[in-house]
């Protein structure tokens, strides 16, 4: 059987990958608001085209739209706050620094009132740096220092979600020692299973985080950790007590596991309420809203998550006789992630040919065929994109450089490291005349990826460029082969 060379619609391609009916578009969920191409054909961010940026800043980089960012954090203050007005007077929306944090961004989350999340001494002296009031920054963490906790008192945040029992312990003990009172959330499991990768569904039993809202069947009195969490932190004299926190996963986009987890949780926060006589004001739903990172996903947009969560607030509230809590969420991804894209140049390409069953046309059904993969290499790969080898994810790309008319081939994304898993797109389509020396966009890299960035193979980390109003600057500096050695102390 002769090999097919010309079928578009691969066999090797994922269902849900289809060709696309031009590969110069840009499919706008996936991108920020201001990106598109100028009379050239060339991907531009706010009128600075890609040619621009890498001359100046080389490539691989990060690219993002600072107006997008600032947009995007004001369309979750917006749809939460107008939602949830009339149930507690509206909601404190943290963004998640975990997801890409600098002391830019930090400045632009305060600037559009929103508070930050932090998840480590290191991001919370980021948001020192930053300036922002300790009072809007919150403390998470499954294992927090005693250098930690001793920041968050220094800084005097806003709070601290205390993941553990003995965590607990620890946080009322150093408060107590220091003559202060330590302002506490409760971080629960609620045992919703998100439909995501199990890396990052976090509100199950059999992970890391959290205390457990099931009963203790061990213990004589059948409490679970959380209750005794609970009491024991509304009795302890260094601690303040604000309310429960909960979150269920990332890249989410079905609204049922964030209605049942607020369900749980309020009625827990009711049961708790009567059983000790006290009142937690503050019930933190988390983050986890899922974004596009192909042409497939299905974001929801804020209003929409957020009439969603209210409804299902406002009706258990009632339903419990209980005035609603101040209800505070914690998106990171769904703020930031589409308004970068990882801008790299192409270098060596090659064509393997896979085996797969006839497609229609292709020959007798049930024959083999070998159809044409090919593999385009770029200057970056795992080391300023760790999730795909991590999390099996899925990305797309685009000719960035100019537009092609050439026939679409499938062809798959990968790095220049020394791993066969180094992959950065596992199956797109490009046009078939892409060449050494293109630039290549990546959308949808702006979580997640600067801030799992590493040096494997001695590579040196990206900048971060901030575009805006048609001019680009520097928000985080690339490192320097100086910045790799220097903290090589020789024999």
């Amino acid at each position: 059987m002769p090999a097919q060379d010309t079928n578009p619609a691969s066999p090797l391609a994922p269902e849900w990958l289809s060709v696309p009916a031009d590969l110069n578009v840009l499919e706008p969920k996936m991108w920020a608001k201001d990106a598109g191409r100028n009379e050239a054909g060339e991907l531009t961010l706010d009128g600075v085209p890609v040619s621009d940026l890498q001359r100046k800043y080389g490539t691989p980089l990060f690219v993002m739209s600072e107006n997008d960012f600032r947009a995007r954090a004001r369309a979750f203050s917006d749809a939460f706050n107008d939602a949830f007005a009339d149930i507690c007077g509206g909601v404190d929306v943290y963004y998640a620094g975990k997801s890409f944090l600098c002391t830019a961004v930090v400045r632009w989350v305060e600037e559009e009132g929103l508070r930050l999340d932090t998840a480590s001494g290191g991001e919370l002296a980021v948001a020192a740096k930053a300036g922002i009031p300790g009072a809007d920054v919150a403390l998470h963490g499954n294992n927090k220092s005693d250098g930690e906790i001793h920041r968050a008192l220094d800084m005097k945040l806003g709070r601290i979600v205390v993941d553990s029992l003995s965590e607990l312990v620890r946080v009322g003990a150093i408060a107590e020692r220091r003559g202060e009172v330590a302002k506490v959330m409760l971080r629960l499991t609620p045992g919703v299973h998100a439909h995501t990768h199990e890396f990052i569904a976090t509100a199950h039993e059999d992970q890391k985080f959290g205390l457990s809202m099931a009963a203790d069947t061990t213990d004589q009195a059948g409490v679970s950790a959380a209750e005794e969490a609970v009491a024991a932190a509304a009795a302890h004299p260094a601690i303040e007590l604000l309310g429960l926190h909960c979150h269920i996963g990332s890249q989410i986009f079905e609204p049922d596991g964030f209605a049942l987890a607020a369900q749980k949780l309020l009625r827990f926060l009711a049961a708790m309420q009567e059983k000790y006589s006290i009142i937690m004001p503050e019930l933190d739903l988390g983050g986890g809203y899922g974004i596009a990172y192909t042409p497939v996903d299905t974001p929801r947009p804020a209003a929409e998550i957020a009439n969603a969560m209210a409804a299902v607030v406002r009706s258990t509230c009632a339903e419990l006789g209980i005035d609603a809590p101040r209800i505070s969420i914690e998106p990171g991804r769904a703020i930031v992630g589409s308004t970068t894209f990882t801008l790299y140049e192409v270098g060596t390409l090659k064509t393997v040919r896979v085996d797969a069953p006839a497609a229609s046309g292709d020959g007798d059904a049930g024959n083999n065929v070998t159809y044409p993969r090919r593999y385009v290499s770029v200057d970056g790969g795992m080391s300023d994109n760790a999730r795909p080898v991590l999390y099996d994810a899925d990305y797309s790309a685009v000719l960035a450089s100019r537009t092609s008319g050439a026939a679409p081939q499938l062809s798959r994304v990968v790095g220049k490291h020394c791993e066969s898993g180094d992959i950065v797109v596992r199956d797109v389509y490009l046009p078939e005349d892409v060449a050494a020396g293109d630039l290549l966009a990546v959308p949808g890299t702006g979580a997640y990826c600067w801030a799992l960035s590493s040096n494997y193979n001695y590579l040196a980390r990206p900048g971060v460029v901030a575009v805006r109003d048609g001019s680009a600057r520097l928000i985080v500096r690339g490192e320097t082969e100086e910045d790799l050695l220097s903290r090589d102390m020789g024999a």
